[in-house]
């Protein structure tokens, strides 16, 4: 079957309207898309959030995940629905990996993100450094509005750990942020190259998928057209 359909899976820190350009760039190309609202409370929760919109498709869907939501997508990613992985300045993790471990140890000079310290169980980034860091390409004052609508994610999020990568089995799509002050460029291209996945960078921040959402549209089309051109 031709893939029509795209599930789109936001990180940490925001939610799912962040994806509203990029949404209505894959409509207007005529595809269906979902976007999937992260609880960010466990890995567990927010891969039966994304199941349960895989679940009411009827047809394949490229399941899309930014930052956190590469990870949520790389375990969710094993259901039937699924026909292939996006990933946008992503995690990519291998079995038993989680984002706590992927950036426990950064090169010397690798940018670090300004999480603040727990709170009840709950992380938020440094508002003052937030558009730095997350969002800057973005316009001042939209960044300062996704600063101040920050939606708090929970320590065992990040702790969550894959147990089955879903892209040893299915075909998978990265795009690398070349400006990224939240995951280092060099670690993303370390993640796609080891996921196997057709590569596209782009200069853009962490935040790419909200500055440069043509960018990032095209290459979530790359990934439908890829797998409906072929035999």
């Amino acid at each position: 079957m031709p893939i029509k359909s795209i599930v789109l899976v936001h990180g940490n820190f925001v939610d799912g309207s962040g994806w509203q350009s990029v949404y209505d760039h894959l409509t207007a190309d005529g595809y269906r898309v979902a976007v999937v609202q992260n609880p960010t409370i466990s890995l567990g929760g927010d891969v039966a959030a994304t199941r349960q919109v895989l679940d009411s498709l009827d047809g394949p869907a490229v399941l899309v995940g930014h930052s956190y939501g590469g990870v949520v997508i790389t375990e969710a990613g094993n259901h039937p629905n699924v026909a292939a992985l996006a990933y946008i300045a992503a995690f990519a993790p291998d079995t038993g990996e989680s984002v706590s471990s992927l950036i426990a140890d950064p090169p010397p000079g690798a940018p670090v993100p300004p999480i603040l310290p727990p709170v009840n169980g709950f992380l938020f980034l440094d508002r003052d450094k937030f558009a730095a860091s997350f969002a800057a390409d973005v316009p001042e004052k939209m960044a300062a509005f996704m600063a101040d609508s920050q939606v708090p994610t929970a320590v065992d999020a990040l702790n969550g750990a894959v147990t089955e990568p879903a892209w040893r089995s299915k075909p998978s799509w990265y795009l690398v942020a070349t400006d990224d002050h939240m995951i280092p460029p060099a670690a993303q291209r370390a993640m796609s190259e080891r996921a196997k996945a057709a590569v596209t960078e782009t200069p853009g921040s962490h935040a790419v998928y909200v500055s440069r959402p043509a960018v990032v549209a095209a290459v979530i089309s790359q990934a439908a057209q890829g797998l409906n051109d072929q035999p």
